[in-house]
């Protein structure tokens, strides 16, 4: 009996907590979420047609580009620098290599090697390599590794110093003092990862040698291990694209781009008038391409021209990669955004292109429009039927954009599904990431650098397979997790009451949330790696 009591006393009150709570939520609905929702959604459609505009405007630059030929070699003089029997060597310029690393163990071989194995006038190139690792054996790998490459002739010279301040920037910075950088007119970034192709310095130079008003010749990114694992698929889709369609949009329109910070050759002398390398941010590259722009220089991208390099392939080392990425240039446009306005040397149209298009539209709005509106306000719609999306803005406008996005990439398109639900995903770490470069908050200058494995994966798939490590810091992403149980929710609320059958795609969305948020994708690291 006293059971029977207690069980009819809990149906009780669970009865009194639901029927509270449906009297609130009817309270607010009308009078606060329903207006709040529309505004939401009419913020969201704007943002949309932005991004739609954009993607649009670079489709068409790009079919003209292809329709009428217009290569590098033919807006800018392109020749091959010839030999000069009086002045020998010194005919060529003088071209310093730098290479900034840190702890990297597993290529730092790979980079050094195919940077001494560069084609150039042995007396004309100066490779440099800036060693800010903290682990002495690795330290001691690396100048072992560089002396072995000066005894064979090669003109190397091993960098340290005692503090890491400014991360890369501050490297690369410290670099330029040398005072055998003098005597150099161009200087070739390499990260770790990265292998040059011996010509690459024959395709890049000319450009700089035979036109004055260049600052930057940039090359494209070839992924080695794209097909590690489905995450690295997703990777290569998004920066074909941005390669592909931007690097090559910004080229040929304004001769700005974003510098990639790495497989480019630079003026040393624009770079010094930029006012060199500057760690106000994360994304010191970018930083020192926006102030060369503003001074007149150009930059040229060469899509042909192709370096090999990795992607990152555990969630942890991509996570921290795209909060970088996403962090960096939200605040580069915090703090730049008045000098752009105000410069004189660049014509109006040019600081429209940088503050509106590169900025504001590809940098702040495409992360947080991808994220508030695919996952949490498109959502909403379902719980809150009063408010309606139009059918454009919900499925044509992304569906075009979708597709405009994978034409980088034409091997992956059956992947596309997957990729929409990754990059949504990956827009609550970015959006995140986007508002504390805006605000300034927190970790907004957080440098964690991207972890590269090389081989070694395959020199542990040798050995007897250990259980991966789990951490549940590392392995449990509770935002993450948070967004899918929403997703999940407003998934089960559609089957049941709703009207829009957007439950196919809450549901996909929800589990690909799961996914990450529990931390299986991408590559696992073994414990005793």
């Amino acid at each position: 009996m006293e059971r029977l009591t207690s069980t009819t006393t809990f149906e009780g009150t669970r009865d009194d907590i639901t029927t509270q709570i449906s009297l609130v939520w009817g309270q607010i609905k009308a009078p606060l979420i329903v207006p709040l929702l529309q505004i939401a959604v009419v913020l969201c459609l704007i943002m949309s047609l932005m991004l739609f505009l954009e993607r649009v405007y670079m489709g068409i630059v790009i079919v003209l580009l292809k329709f009428f030929g217009r290569k590098p070699e033919k807006r800018y003089k392109w020749e091959p620098i010839k030999d000069d029997v009086e002045l020998g060597n010194s005919a060529y310029p003088m071209v310093l290599v730098q290479i900034p690393m840190y702890n990297e163990r597993e290529v730092y071989q790979l980079s050094i090697g195919a940077a001494c194995g560069l084609s150039w006038p042995s007396d004309r190139i100066i490779i440099q390599v800036l060693d800010d690792s903290t682990d002495p054996t690795i330290k001691d790998l690396v100048e072992l590794e560089c002396q072995r490459w000066a005894n064979k002739g090669i003109n190397i010279k091993y960098e340290i110093r005692d503090n890491r301040n400014g991360y890369k920037a501050g490297a690369l910075k410290e670099g330029m003092k040398r005072s055998y950088v003098k005597h150099c007119d161009y200087v070739a970034i390499f990260d770790a990862d990265f292998q040059p192709e011996p010509d690459f310095l024959w395709r890049t130079v000319p450009f700089l040698a035979h036109n004055p008003e260049i600052a930057l010749v940039q090359a494209r990114w070839k992924f080695v291990n794209s097909d590690e694992c489905l995450m690295t698929r997703m990777q290569e889709m998004s920066l074909d694209y941005h390669f592909t369609v931007e690097q090559e949009v910004g080229s040929s329109t304004y001769a700005f781009f974003g510098f990639n910070g790495t497989a480019g050759v630079w003026r040393i002398a624009a770079l010094n008038e930029a006012g060199g390398w500057k760690d106000r941010t994360t994304v010191e590259d970018m930083d020192l391409a926006v102030r060369a722009s503003l001074k007149g220089w150009k930059f040229v991208y060469l899509g042909t021209l192709k370096v090999k390099n990795e992607l990152p392939s555990t969630l942890k080392a991509y996570r921290y990669q795209q909060h970088r990425w996403s962090c960096g240039p939200a605040n580069l446009f915090r703090k730049m955004a008045m000098e752009i306005i105000r410069n004189k040397k660049v014509t109006p149209w040019k600081k429209v292109h940088v503050i509106y298009s590169f900025f504001f539209v590809r940098k702040i709005v495409a992360h947080i429009n991808t994220f508030v509106f695919y996952c949490v306000v498109l959502p909403a719609t379902v719980v809150v039927p009063e408010v309606v999306v139009p059918k454009w803005g919900a499925v044509y406008i992304p569906s075009i954009i979708t597709l405009l996005n994978a034409v980088g990439t034409p091997r992956s398109l059956h992947l596309l599904v997957f990729w929409i639900l990754f990059e949504n995903v990956m827009s609550l770490h970015r959006t995140k990431a986007t508002i504390i470069g805006l605000l300034e908050a927190s970790r907004v200058n957080e440098w964690v650098v991207t972890e590269k494995l090389g081989d070694a994966l395959k020199g542990k798939a040798a050995k007897a397979p250990k259980k991966p490590r789990f951490k549940i810091g590392e392995r449990l992403h509770l935002l993450e997790l948070g967004v899918g149980a929403y997703l999940f929710f407003c998934g089960c609320y559609d089957i049941f009451f709703g009207k829009n059958h957007f439950f196919i795609f809450l549901f996909m969305q929800a589990i690909a949330f799961f996914i990450m948020g529990f931390g299986y994708i991408g590559t696992f690291v073994p414990s005793s790696f």
